[in-house]
């Protein structure tokens, strides 16, 4: 029992649906062709190293579909084409998502630049910057130390506690953006002079920089009284500030951002933004997709193969059916694919999986959608699942946003790319749903 018990231990872990995968990872599958043939290494990629002027990209997609895996590989192959990458996930440190501002940004920017390049240029210019602004900010930093009597390395560190208070102590975060707010211009004044240092100075191989600021598309959307919300703020009105810093930057944006009203203005301003979608499971008709299909069982059966090679996926199931209901049911988003694996060992006790294990697994993640979905938003998800398209308005966006409508691409006949949109699968199954598709679409 116990060395059962130990593999369903390791079983579980493998499936964990939020770590994502370091570049060159044994268990990364490329879904490029059932992702409407999508490459971040072209998208991105190449117009940072193809373009004689510093580049500023938005890449988006669902929360949980990827990003993050396809950034760390971007990342990777631009260090290996003479980039120096600075990378952070946004929401690990320095920003809350459910209260964020540009001014955080900014300072979450600063502070990892100011970390990854210090050995590289002299960043007396930043830390000039912050001594001026010391004596308002050091009792928000909740410290009492002279800023003048610490290292260099021990005044970064202060730098970065300004930062983790934004994030971790909403009683000082709007106090902290008030002492910078009017200070903003000259804290990229003095960014972009350390950053020119420091592009002088790149490591032996480097002749570019880089900034990726990931998990930005986790900023929850706020209305605003006029009716925008405070993405149209940080993304539009501080586009200017955003797109200042003298590197290639890429900011990870709401994909509900792209389809609002100001979808234009944000294409004028940063270009087009690249989209991650889902894997297709299924076609815009409702029938299997049986290519996407395989490539959510490749997902599982890497990761499977990690523990032992020997074993076969379609073995971890009772039936081959239950594991293409598992398949069909995650809308090809993969981190609901690795948490109803998961949920579903979980309730298992010996392989394989029981198919009831399974069905409660989907079930309890069907009934978080549930509980996601107001009562105004049943007709409007009818209307998608049954026209695979969408409205321009702030209710389709926040459902987007929600992942209950999740977008998929494909190439049509003439090479181009065709976007098309549906609800989650597991949202089918719920009652209300159904009810109201039926009363719209009788049949």
């Amino acid at each position: 029992m116990q060395d059962n018990f130990a593999f369903l231990k390791r079983l579980y872990n493998s499936f964990d649906p939020f770590r994502p995968l370091p570049a060159g990872d044994p268990a990364y599958v490329d879904c490029t062709e059932v992702r409407g043939d999508g490459d971040i290494l072209v998208e991105v990629g190449r117009e940072i190293l193809l373009s004689n002027r510093m580049t500023c990209q938005l890449y988006a997609g669902h929360r949980g579909a990827g990003k993050s895996t396809e950034l760390l590989r971007l990342q990777k192959h631009l260090d290996e084409q003479g980039c120096f990458v600075v990378y952070f996930a946004a929401d690990e440190e320095d920003i809350d998502a459910e209260d964020a501002q540009y001014t955080d940004i900014l300072l979450a920017c600063t502070r990892h630049l100011l970390e990854a390049l210090k050995d590289s240029a002299s960043p007396n210019t930043l830390l000039n910057w912050l001594e001026e602004r010391w004596q308002d900010l050091k009792d928000l930093a909740l410290t009492e130390v002279s800023l003048k009597s610490l290292s260099v390395e021990a005044q970064i560190s202060q730098f970065a506690k300004i930062t983790a208070n934004l994030r971790a102590e909403p009683s000082q975060r709007q106090k902290i953006r008030e002492k910078v707010n009017p200070h903003t211009i000259k804290l990229i004044e003095a960014l972009n002079q350390f950053i020119k240092d420091a592009k002088q100075h790149l490591p032996s191989g480097y002749s570019q920089l880089v900034l990726i600021a990931d998990n930005l598309d986790r900023i929850v959307p706020i209305p605003q009284e006029d009716g925008r919300s405070n993405h149209d703020q940080i993304f539009l009105d501080r586009n200017e500030q955003l797109k200042a810093l003298d590197c290639h930057l890429i900011y990870t944006v709401p994909i509900s951002l792209l389809y609002s009203s100001q979808a234009a203005n944000v294409a004028n301003i940063y270009g087009n933004a690249q989209v991650l979608p889902m894997i297709m499971v299924q076609t815009p008709n409702n029938e299997n997709y049986q290519r996407g299909i395989n490539k959510v069982t490749e997902l599982l059966q890497k990761r499977l193969t990690l523990i032992d090679p020997s074993l076969s996926i379609v073995d971890m199931f009772e039936n081959r059916e239950a594991l293409e209901i598992l398949c069909l049911m995650s809308g090809g988003h993969v981190r609901n694919l690795l948490l109803l694996m998961k949920e579903a060992i979980k309730y298992t006790n010996s392989l394989p999986i029981p198919t009831r294990a399974l069905q409660r697994s989907l079930s309890e993640l069907r009934n978080t959608y549930r509980n996601t979905v107001f009562a105004n938003e049943w007709e409007a998800l009818a209307k998608v699942y049954h026209s695979k398209q969408i409205e321009n308005d702030q209710l389709y966006r926040g459902l987007l946003f929600n992942r209950c409508i999740l977008e998929y691409r494909y190439l049509n006949e003439q090479g181009g790319s065709q976007v098309w949109y549906d609800i989650h699968p597991l949202i089918k199954g719920i009652n209300e749903f159904q009810d109201t598709y039926n009363q719209l679409y009788p049949s």
